[in-house]
């Protein structure tokens, strides 16, 4: 027998631990079959009992094997506490317990390894929104409107607009309007948008439900949302089809799946709804994305033109080093290779630069900039360093609001239009977050956890599950494994999230009929109160109490 020394890893010290039922327990190896993390094993142990009988009774000892469950106690397996072996178990004999006296990120860092987790993190003690209401409400003051009856334009621009000085129209000696310059792309979309997810963070059915999703809300139900690819190309059939126009092709520094973009360009049918440089993301601002080797599978590689490796995109593009550079390489480059049909966007972090940037933008000679997307630090990952997680990033609301202010203050707003991410819908309720934002200033806002929730992710913002960089995510939405893939209904989440677009619909109409509005109440501030004072003051909106 191996002697046991006090320094040793022991199960306390794990984050979950498993409470299992010998008595109720059946031993059909559901939980154990249905664990990808390995965290639990069949294990034979030999009982020994004394029985004592008869009218004088003699001691008689006996032994029997059993087999019981036990607990791995190895950080690599350790139990993430999805709930997977709850779910399964036929007579709820088995369940993670959250061990809150748990050692394990120092358990985790020996042998010098940082550590990495995917999903939710940062730690925000509040969710801004629910600090914030809609105060104004129809009575005499304002038009009284029935969400159910009313007509409401739901649609929101993608695409650089012009002030009033700009328009490239003239009146010609007959007293007609003529065109006599150029006019930026513009698109008019859904206000509400599935946000970056590539395909390798996401499995292919996951990440085709959503496709599935969007297309039928476009082609049946006529509401024009819009879908991010994410970093790293998309699937040739995709690229090649009359769909390509509902999804938004995003570049990432990394440059993955370009050269499949640029070579299906010739084939392409239609233009994309927009191309997105991504110069940053709230999760893990100035952190380079991962997506780790595990879940760069076949097809993949196909796509990104990669061997099987961790894929590390730079916390910045290369070649650029300045905000004018970014200007007059990426964007023109971009609206190039479309002939200036396709509207380009730029997202960043939520950070103190923000304004700065933004600024820069807005007085853009070329006025090409066709939208300023803001991450900010409450969106989730796919994969990451939990440091970076935890400690870095900026609330997205924040800056949202000081880019509105400052556009408003030129004379300039909407000229960009302004889209906002980063914990939109955590509480579920993304119509109400979505509205607050326009009033505050945003064009529309784009949301991709809620999403994932639809379809069956079973981590939360406290440590449960949490694991979409190892590709043992137990609903198969996170992985590359086929035999977790193939738990994934298609057909069903794209049911779910088309149901949800339906629903949300109407909810932002019921949150627009109060306030008189039958089309988006961009910058619409004076809808709004906060019940926290700080929120107040920092939004400028007014404080009731």
């Amino acid at each position: 027998m191996q002697p046991t020394y006090v320094r040793d890893t022991h199960l306390i010290d794990f984050p979950w631990k498993i409470e299992w039922n010998p008595e109720t327990c059946i031993r059909c190896g559901s939980c154990v079959s249905t664990c990808t993390f390995g965290a639990i094993r069949p294990h034979l142990q030999r009982v020994k009992r004394t029985l004592s009988s008869g009218t004088s009774p003699e001691p008689v000892a006996n032994a029997e094997v059993v087999m019981t469950i036990k607990q791995v106690a190895n950080p690599k397996r350790t139990c993430r506490g999805c709930m997977m072996c709850v779910k399964v178990c036929p007579t709820a004999s088995i369940k993670p317990v959250f061990n809150e006296h748990n050692t394990f990120s120092l358990i985790a860092r020996r042998g010098g390894s940082s550590l990495k987790r995917g999903g939710r993190g940062h730690n925000i003690p509040t969710h801004v929104f629910d600090e914030i209401k809609v105060g104004r409400i129809s009575q005499m003051t304002d038009p009284s409107l029935d969400a159910a009856r009313h007509t409401f334009d739901m649609l929101t621009p993608l695409g650089r607009g012009l002030g009033p000085d700009e328009l490239p129209f003239q009146v010609d000696e007959n007293g007609n309007l003529t065109q006599q310059g150029f006019t930026p792309p513009i698109r008019w979309i859904y206000p509400v948008m599935i946000g970056d997810m590539s395909i390798g963070a996401l499995s292919w059915r996951m990440w085709e439900a959503l496709a599935l999703a969007i297309t039928y809300l476009n082609e049946e139900l006529g509401m024009p949302v819009r879908m991010s690819s994410g970093e790293g190309g998309m699937p040739m059939r995709l690229l090649t089809s009359e769909y390509l126009k509902y999804f938004i092709l995003q570049i990432g520094s990394g440059h993955f799946g370009w050269n499949r973009i640029i070579q299906a360009m010739p084939h392409m049918v239609t233009d994309p709804a927009a191309v997105l440089i991504k110069i940053g993301q709230g999760a893990k601002p100035g952190d380079g994305g991962l997506l780790p080797a595990e879940k760069v599978a076949r097809h993949i590689q196909s796509i990104r033109g990669v061997p099987r490796a961790d894929l590390m995109s730079p916390p910045n593009h290369q070649g650029l080093y300045s905000i004018e550079e970014s200007v007059q390489k990426m964007f023109l480059s971009m609206n190039a290779a479309f002939k200036f049909r396709v509207p380009v966007g730029i997202k960043v972090s939520a950070s103190s630069t923000t304004v700065p940037v933004f600024n820069n933008l807005v007085r853009d000679p070329y006025q090409i900039v066709g939208g300023f997307f803001i991450d900010g630090i409450q969106g989730g990952t796919g994969a990451a360093y939990q440091v970076s997680l935890d400690h870095t990033g900026y609330p997205s609301l924040s800056k949202l609001r000081d880019c509105y202010l400052e556009a408003a203050s030129q004379g300039r707003q909407g000229q960009i239009p302004l889209f906002v991410g980063g914990g939109f819908g955590a509480s579920g309720e993304l119509a109400a977050d979505a509205f607050k934002a326009i009033c505050l200033g945003a064009n529309g806002v784009f949301a991709a956890r809620i999403f994932l929730q639809l379809a069956g992710c079973v981590g939360n913002e406290k440590g449960r599950c949490n694991a979409c960089n190892t590709d043992k995510c137990p609903a198969g939405i996170c992985t590359q494994d086929p035999r977790l893939v193939a738990r994934l209904d298609v057909d069903a989440v794209a049911e779910r999230v088309v149901n949800y677009f339906v629903a949300l619909d109407m909810e932002l109409k019921k949150l627009m009929a109060p306030i008189g509005n039958s089309s988006l109440p961009i910058g619409r501030s004076d809808a709004l109160i906060s019940l926290n004072k700080d929120v107040a003051d920092r939004l400028q909106i007014a404080y009731a109490c």
